[in-house]
């Protein structure tokens, strides 16, 4: 049996990693660059899924099977091995960054309050650290704490299989709480290998395939685009630290020529940052000609962006064809559309006063008003996508401007202990579509989830 055809038949990531530790068990899963550059540290398959067996025993052995574990962990190899970790013991993972020093806890609160978790998983530094804010913040203090950074591998034989199945919650990936407090949406086993799947499909993934990524673990696309899509295909990662990248951007594009990757990417920002930071005799060097899928999402794709970076960066090798645009969001587990891979992005230009009264109007590039639109292509195979008037729950027509609803596999099961966000959310229903869909509230021309209002 083939990668590939394993990872279409595992009905649990705890079953896919299970299956890489027996039949590539030297390979290495992940390499993470500590400076960013060249001090490395490095996971095979079979090693991460010993760490993974012995932080599941400690977990099971503490009667913790289906309790909630916040994860808090700088970037690192730590976290990787603390989530896997939870989902071998039948725990939900929860994600999360350590509170910076003299940093309001107000978030971090939020979500253990939200999770009702009662385990935090984390390094030893980590905790000497959060120790010092445990007056200010009780919810911290009456937590249990596994230190994971100085574990006895032995315990890993005492691990017992958890009775999970693509039924089972695997995580909470927690929303910003940039507008609202911070929402727990549900994520399922089945949600993960059904999106990770159909990821592969759209980048047009294979064994030959390397990742390299910047991108935060405890967010959605860092660790399922950036961690979990290299395990599903069975090919290697490499990552660093946000803060890495954004205090030398180009380290990023280093590691893409020196790794050979072929899949990478990150919001609109960090090819901005890259055209505008990296200097001409910081590229000499750079041999980019190996990167396959440039993907850009998370935020608003700016064609000036795509063509300065692309202008900037041809001379290394990047071929403007790499740029891959696309759309996603945590209720849809992670990815809803991507563009045609290895084709020029499509961009309309619209009138902007008619787009700020829901309409589209195409229009010359040279006019006053012109905007300019990147599509985010086409949605995954076997998931359904409607634009929706969300005053009047109709389809909209061709030209009008409503929400984005999506329905299928990868909906999650909707926001942990909010029922009435929840059915607004998961459970919407156009008046003439009788299936679930899922409802995330972005404006634009056109969406719908297996129960999820995007918007």
């Amino acid at each position: 049996m083939d990668r590939l055809e394993h990872s279409s038949l595992a009905t649990t990531l705890v079953e896919l990693l299970r299956y890489r530790a027996v039949h590539q068990s030297d390979r290495t899963a992940y390499t993470f660059l500590v400076d960013g550059e060249t001090q490395t540290l490095s996971l095979t398959y079979q090693e991460l899924d010993r760490c993974a067996r012995a932080i599941a025993a400690i977990l099971q052995s503490a009667d913790l099977v289906g309790e909630k574990a916040v994860l808090l962990y700088p970037p690192g190899l730590e976290y990787i091995a603390a989530f896997f970790g939870c989902l071998y013991a039948g725990v939900v993972a929860v994600p999360a960054y350590p509170p910076r020093p003299n940093r309001s806890l107000t978030r971090i609160q939020s979500i253990l309050a939200d999770a009702n978790a009662v385990v935090a998983l984390t390094t030893s530094t980590v905790l000497s650290t959060l120790e010092k804010q445990f007056d200010l913040a009780p919810e911290l203090k009456v937590l249990k704490w596994l230190v994971t950074d100085r574990l006895d591998l032995a315990a890993a034989d005492d691990w017992s299989e958890p009775d999970i199945d693509r039924q089972t919650l695997a995580f909470l990936q927690y929303t910003s709480g940039s507008t609202a407090a911070p929402k727990g949406v549900a994520i399922t086993h089945q949600n993960l290998l059904h999106n990770s799947r159909g990821i592969y499909q759209a980048f047009e993934h294979s064994a030959d395939s390397s990742v390299v990524s910047w991108l935060p673990m405890y967010h959605d696309m860092g660790l399922i685009g950036g961690v979990l899509q290299p395990l599903y295909g069975g090919f290697p990662a490499t990552l660093m630290s946000p803060l890495i990248f954004l205090q030398r951007p180009v380290r990023w594009l280093q590691a893409i020529s020196h790794y050979r990757a072929t899949s990478s990417g990150g919001p609109n920002f960090a090819y901005d940052l890259c055209a505008r930071k990296i200097s001409p005799e910081q590229i000499e060097d750079l041999d980019l000609s190996c990167w396959d899928v440039a993907f850009n999402g998370a935020e608003p794709i700016s064609q000036k962006v795509l063509d300065r970076f692309a202008a900037a960066f041809a001379p290394c090798g990047f071929r403007r064809e790499a740029f891959y645009p696309c759309y996603g969001l945590a209720e849809a587990t992670l990815f809803v559309s991507g563009a045609a891979k290895n084709k020029l992005p499509i961009v309309e230009t619209i009138d902007a006063n008619a787009l700020a009264k829901h309409r589209v109007v195409r229009v010359d590039a040279e006019e006053k008003n012109a905007r300019a639109v990147v599509s985010c292509g086409r949605s995954l195979s076997d998931q359904q996508i409607a634009i929706v008037d969300p005053k009047t729950l109709q389809p909209c027509k061709s030209g009008e401007i409503g929400e984005i609803w999506v329905s299928g596999p990868s909906v999650a099961l909707g926001y942990l202990q909010q029922p009435e966000a929840t059915e607004r959310t998961f459970r919407a229903r156009t008046l003439n579509i009788h299936s679930n869909g899922h409802h995330n509230g972005n404006r634009n021309n056109g969406n719908r989830n297996n129960g999820n209002r995007t918007g």
